[in-house]
């Protein structure tokens, strides 16, 4: 497995995200893609699923260590005090001493950016994290927060897939030396209907979500397809064996644009 380094974090380049798994479905999912090879396992508080992925990386049978645990802070507990808690009750519920990332989830303006990463910060200092970094940050936030935060941040999570233009972002985070984790990087499953990933993956044996992880990877991004599938997490993870061309990547780049987001709230903030 491939994996990206940031700030002193290695993280697999290919990840399952939990997004709307529950239950015994959720842990099933999780053991079952470590089995598989999975590395890396991305959940969030407001998932309500972090019990059972702590579940199914228990009954995989992989050492603890070998698995990289992502887990995100959700925006009603950026207050200090109440981060500190609320990771805390995270660990709890994944009965894990520490997860490898720890993640603000969304930026949230109520609360000063600088307290906020402060406690982060000082959840990496009293071991509850290993790493930590953002998630749905803009240029201007990813900038203000990598000056305010006193330990280096890691990632910023954001959506990104072919039909988002995603470039600013990603300059913006190569130039921190943050990696970019792609959310909803096969477009919640719409790139089955892109010609052209279908006619590019056509040339190496590939189905046009592996043409469309194949690209995020090339790129150096780091990628969290989820699936409720088992026979999808294989394929997900069968993107090591080619390489897209220089033009093959150019094409495919040349179907983003800045209208092609999935992932919209109300909260969400100023997109680039």
């Amino acid at each position: 497995m491939q994996s990206v380094e940031a700030n002193g974090a290695i993280i697999p380049a290919i990840g399952l995200g939990t997004w709307e798994l529950r239950g015994r479905d959720c842990a099933r999912l999780v053991e079952q893609a470590l089995r598989l090879g999975y590395r890396h396992i991305d959940t969030a508080q407001i998932y309500e699923n972090e019990r059972e992925v702590g579940e199914g990386v228990r009954a995989s049978g992989i050492k603890r260590s070998d698995v990289f645990v992502t887990t995100k802070i959700w925006t009603s507990h950026f207050a200090p005090n109440d981060l500190l808690r609320s990771a805390k009750e995270s660990l709890a519920r994944l009965r894990m001493t520490e997860v490898d990332l720890l993640l603000l989830h969304w930026p949230n303006p109520q609360v000063p950016l600088s307290e906020t990463l402060g406690a982060l910060a000082q959840a990496k200092e009293m071991g509850l994290a290993r790493n930590i970094g953002v998630s749905n940050f803009t240029v201007a936030l990813i900038e203000e927060a990598v000056a305010a935060c006193p330990a280096p941040l890691v990632c910023n999570q954001v959506e990104y897939h072919p039909y988002l233009d995603q470039t600013k972002v990603l300059t913006a985070c190569k130039s921190f030396g943050l990696a970019l984790v792609a959310y909803s990087p096969v477009a919640k499953g719409r790139v089955k209907n892109a010609e052209a990933l279908h006619r590019i993956g056509q040339n190496y044996g590939k189905t046009a979500a592996q043409v469309c992880l194949r690209w995020l990877i090339q790129q150096g991004v780091v990628a969290i397809p989820r699936t409720s599938k088992v026979e999808r997490l294989s394929e997900n993870i069968d993107v090591f064996n080619f390489k897209l061309t220089d033009s093959e990547m150019d094409e495919i780049f040349a179907i983003g644009t800045r209208q092609g987001r999935i992932t919209n709230f109300g909260f969400a903030p100023k997109w680039d």
